[in-house]
């Protein structure tokens, strides 16, 4: 018998993406599917859902105040992806960033923007929508952080297991705000959603919730140090008995060097030739003696990207070159653009594309990670999968998925990339050296891309696990 889950998250590729939540709410459903789960995503209707679902939605449900206008549900299929969008044009009829305004600050009214996805997702736990009535809730980060809270105040209790993708976005707001976020004010207590004084929607969602997941095993182990807890890491140990860290995986299929329709094919690294001499032109790059890594990512501090300027020199003088896609922080933006005008071997583009993505995993020789933490991390996979040999920090989801070319890996032919220490300068530059010189071995290098390529980075073991959790949920 086929059992319903309700997915509620802000964002669902390939409709809506500023980041790795997008691809994981995206492939959930067919991921789970074969597990006997039917999956449909609760997401807001931005823009640019509303225009992907044209006439081809129906309405299911509509309120005429959701705080603070009229807002309908609308039922519709897209592709693989069963949608329940939530039409509340005073809150989601933005353009722009679906988080940030023009000034590039969050929209004041995130709190209430959010709250009424979590209230809807409730509604449906409650009374379901259009005769579909879910057998559980999976939320997604704190954007769905209220649908336990909302639940329980409702007196039903569908199981909810809420999903941490990056516990660093807690969703605060004023605690004047409570009337207005229809929460119950016995609630804003250190055992219920408050935050040092603020409300919190994703703590929210950890103390109401059934069980907790996160996107990989040792992010959870993480969670529970003040060093990632990001202040509720007493939370996360309180809850310890129901957290599972479950890691991420990629759509194979949007994801492959043989078949991918927006790079150059291959299925051996020997292939990667022709991709990587495309990807130069791209860029602008003259040829190097070592090797073309490239980083497509935020341009932020999380992500290590101010320790790789800090070390690009010495790379570069070791004979690398590197090709950047991304955007970010304005300092990182100028400092990767200055490094490219000083060298051409330096290729920059600032904004984001996703068929240069792919053409850029084809191309380079190695993908660059070095996250001060990361929960899980996607863009190391798809380096993987392409034989693109990630160099990535020992945290989270990165230490769970590259195995580092270390004397004993490399002995035994098991290495797929370049594991160095999170935070650390000194650590990034000797990897990169380790990558330069693991380049020059032309035997070596391609014994670990061909590793890498072999690595499983797919959902379907991830998808089991996901489906035992569930089943424990819904006894």
């Amino acid at each position: 018998m086929t059992r319903r889950v309700l997915s509620v998250a802000s964002e669902c590729a390939p409709l809506v993406k500023t980041g790795g939540l997008a691809d994981v709410v995206g492939a959930l459903p067919a991921a789970m599917a074969p597990e006997g789960w039917e999956l449909r995503t609760l997401i807001p209707g931005y823009p640019a859902v509303m225009k992907a679902l044209g006439k081809r939605a129906k309405p299911v449900l509509s309120d005429d105040d959701l705080f603070g206008g009229p807002a309908w549900l609308l039922s519709g299929k897209l592709g693989a992806l069963d949608l329940l969008v939530l039409d509340a044009p005073h809150l989601f009829d933005r353009p722009g960033n679906i988080y940030l305004g023009p000034d590039g600050k969050d929209w004041p009214d995130n709190p209430e923007r959010f709250a009424a996805l979590s209230y809807m997702a409730a509604s449906i736990g409650v009374d379901g929508a259009g005769g579909w009535v879910p057998d559980l809730i999976h939320g997604h980060d704190w954007q769905a952080g209220f649908t336990p809270t909302y639940l329980r105040a409702a007196g039903r209790r569908v199981p909810v297991l809420m999903t941490i993708h990056n516990i660093a976005f807690n969703g605060p707001a004023p605690p004047e705000r409570l009337f207005q976020l229809r929460l119950p004010r016995e609630r804003f207590t250190s055992e219920g959603f408050e935050f040092y004084g603020i409300i919190s929607a994703l703590k929210a969602g950890l103390v109401d919730a059934d069980a907790i997941s996160t996107v990989s095993p040792t992010y959870a182990r993480e969670l529970k140090t003040p060093d990632y807890g990001m202040g509720l890491d007493g939370v996360i140990r309180a809850r310890a008995a129901d957290l599972h860290g479950i890691l991420n995986g990629i759509d194979e299929e949007v994801w492959s060097p043989a078949t991918d329709p927006l790079a150059i094919n291959y299925k051996s690294p020997r292939g990667k030739a022709k991709a990587k001499a495309a990807l130069q032109k791209r860029f602008g790059l003259a040829d190097a003696p070592g090797p073309l890594a490239i980083v497509v990512s935020r341009l932020t501090d999380q992500k290590g990207l101010d320790l790789l300027l800090d070390a690009l020199p010495a790379f570069l003088d070791a004979g690398g070159a590197l090709a950047l896609l991304g955007t970010g922080a304005g300092e990182l933006e100028a400092g990767f653009t200055a490094a490219a005008q000083r060298s051409d071997r330096v290729g920059v583009q600032i904004g984001y594309d996703e068929a240069l993505s792919h053409q850029m995993f084809a191309g380079g020789d190695a993908v660059l990670v070095p996250s001060r933490f990361e929960p899980c991390g996607l863009t190391q996979m798809y380096g993987l999968r392409y034989g693109t040999v990630p160099l990535v920090a020992r945290t989270g989801g990165l230490a769970d998925t590259v195995i580092d070319a270390n004397d004993a890996a490399l002995r035994a032919g098991v290495a797929t990339g370049i594991v160095v220490a999170p935070g650390r300068v000194d650590s990034l530059e000797e990897g990169l050296q380790r990558l330069c010189a693991l380049y020059s071995d032309t035997p070596g290098c391609t014994r670990v891309q061909r590793n890498g390529m072999k690595h499983p980075v797919g959902w379907a073991a991830s998808a089991r696990d996901y489906a035992a959790l569930y089943a424990q949920l819904t006894g």
